[in-house]
């Protein structure tokens, strides 16, 4: 009877494990930092283009009402999927013109989730994410 219980709370201990571990990865893959509702047109000039894993980044500068120009973060899908959609770590370069689809923060700092970007030559990158994908 003893060695019963001690199996059953060795099982509970071990599932309990599993579950408070899934935790941060579930944490890590939330949106609800983007607000799904909301699609913003960035236009600008790309400076950055990280092809890392768990997310590739885009920085992108854009003309503000200033006269100056707000750097934006954008958040892409993984190089995996994005590879799976035929993009290359050399499909946007510093320099490159971009018109650039995203949901943006909810808090409203500059930046957020990449949907679909137009280069200049018509060229449209889209996220495997999206169905709809949009040109601009």
């Amino acid at each position: 009877m003893k060695s019963s219980r001690f199996a059953w709370y060795v099982s509970s201990l071990i599932v309990a494990a599993v579950v408070l571990s899934a935790a941060p990865a579930e944490a890590h893959h939330s949106a609800a930092m983007f607000d799904r509702t909301k699609t913003v047109k960035l236009v600008g000039t790309v400076t950055q283009f990280g092809w890392t894993n768990p997310h590739s980044w885009i920085s992108v500068d854009v003309p503000n009402a200033n006269g100056g120009t707000d750097r934006w973060s954008v958040e892409c899908n993984s190089p995996n999927n994005l590879a799976r959609m035929g993009w290359k770590s050399t499909s946007l370069k510093p320099g490159d013109k971009v018109t650039i689809l995203i949901h943006p923060l909810r808090n409203g700092d500059k930046g957020g989730s990449f949907m679909s970007a137009t280069l200049a030559d018509g060229t449209v990158l889209n996220d495997p994410t999206y169905n709809n994908p949009k040109k601009y």
